[in-house]
């Protein structure tokens, strides 16, 4: 896997025509008085050095093809309590020239600066004004240090995306592994669903299955909505009890291998009514027809046209819009994007990318939610598109409701 990591380094410091690249680790995140979050990295940092603890630089010289990691600086107390990466285990990981400590690093830095004016880094977070959470320091506070020692910081969070978007061979197994598992994990909790009272025990049992065969845990917070609740997207409290004649929506994904699956499955909660079956089977036929539109060169605009049409008769079949040109009501009963980017990041960017490409990795998941009715539905497939078309990746786990 360390050749996995010196590859990425590589093209990037091609893209980059053999500029300077510095990257921060994350920092650890405060959880309660004492103790932080479970870690998890930050996806550019791991993709170029596989290194899955805070506070770490990289450092990348691509005109001489070499690069460095930075150790932090761990107290005795720490190291006692927590442990740390040794530099013999970052080396072995990593495959990096040299571990080196944070105070070389800055000299090291000093030096490079003497003989580029310009480093390359991440810049700010794209659309971080929609966001209603604080943003990791680590990437700021590296960016500020850099600020002080060369001319021009420069922002490759763009050439990162593209290159992160076209998946190579080794990600695409890692990932149809996570797909794997999720999907085995929504078949095992399907057969014990009628033995399940509460939202939570349905988490409980997804999160046994992802630990009891190895994976590292959830790819993200899991969805377990019932009823009403499914039509709060984002809806994580997993906390009520599961009603008879409800929908259960269930958006999990497994985090393995370092990559991450997302599926989503809407399930009938006993005998489903004649509105619940009408809303599925709207949900379900427009997924098999979005998924079939993908293929390499498909332009995303395009794309997004083909969805508004397919999605709007949905709509007009069910009685939510009059007809076609209800933008209105079109964005109040589907009111999220059809598709995201798949990969380290359970939102993975592609790039922006002006059309499809072999090795991209996309969600398809559209949705119909009805907050007056208590209904809410979503199917997602992972798919992959492949150079004569596309592969759904998940599509082994039905998406009928019962």
């Amino acid at each position: 896997m360390n050749d996995f990591f010196a590859n990425n380094r590589a093209r990037l410091a091609t893209r980059l025509e053999g500029g300077v690249v510095v990257m921060s680790a994350y920092s650890a995140m405060q959880r309660g008085n004492d103790t932080s979050f479970s870690f998890e990295q930050e996806a550019n940092f791991w993709w170029l050095s596989g290194i899955e603890a805070p506070d770490w630089w990289l450092i990348i010289d691509g005109a001489r093809g070499k690069s460095w990691l930075a150790a932090p600086t761990i107290s005795e107390s720490h190291q006692i309590f927590d442990g740390s990466v040794s530099a013999e285990q970052a080396l072995a990981v990593s495959a990096v020239d040299a571990v080196i400590a944070h105070a070389e690093a800055l000299d090291l830095l000093r030096d490079l600066a003497k003989k580029h004016s310009t480093v390359y880094a991440l810049g700010d977070q794209p659309h971080a004004e929609y966001l209603d959470f604080v943003l990791n320091p680590a990437a700021k506070k590296l960016h500020d240090t850099l600020a002080r020692l060369f001319t021009s910081v420069q922002d490759c969070r763009r050439e990162m995306a593209q290159l992160r978007a076209i998946k190579q061979p080794q990600e695409i197994v890692a990932m149809k592994q996570a797909i794997s598992l999720t999907a085995d994990a929504f078949g095992y909790v399907r057969q014990k669903l009628p033995t399940l009272r509460y939202e939570y025990e349905v988490e409980a049992e997804f999160s046994y299955y992802f630990r009891r065969h190895g994976a590292k845990g959830h790819a993200y917070d899991p969805i377990v909505a019932g009823g009403g609740n499914a039509c709060t997207l984002h809806y994580v409290d997993n906390q009520s009890k599961l009603k008879k004649r409800e929908l259960l929506l269930l958006d999990i994904g497994a985090r393995s291998g370092g990559y991450a699956a997302d599926i989503t499955r809407t399930y009938a909660v006993g005998e489903p009514t004649k509105r619940q079956l009408a809303v599925h089977g709207a949900v379900q036929d427009a997924q098999r027809q979005i998924i079939g539109l993908l293929k390499p060169d498909l332009l995303i605009e395009e794309y997004h046209q083909g969805v508004d049409v397919i999605m709007k008769r949905a709509l007009v079949s069910l009685g939510l819009m009059n007809d076609e040109s209800d933008d209105v009501n079109y964005r109040r009963y589907f009111p999220h994007a059809i598709s995201h980017g798949l990969g380290i990041d359970v939102h993975d960017s592609l790039g922006g990318p002006r059309y499809l490409q072999p090795g991209m990795v996309l969600t398809v998941e559209p949705g119909i939610y009805i907050p007056d009715e208590g209904i809410g539905v979503r199917i997602e497939d992972d798919i992959l598109i492949t150079d004569t078309g596309h592969t759904n990746l998940s599509a082994r786990l039905s998406t009928d409701l019962s």
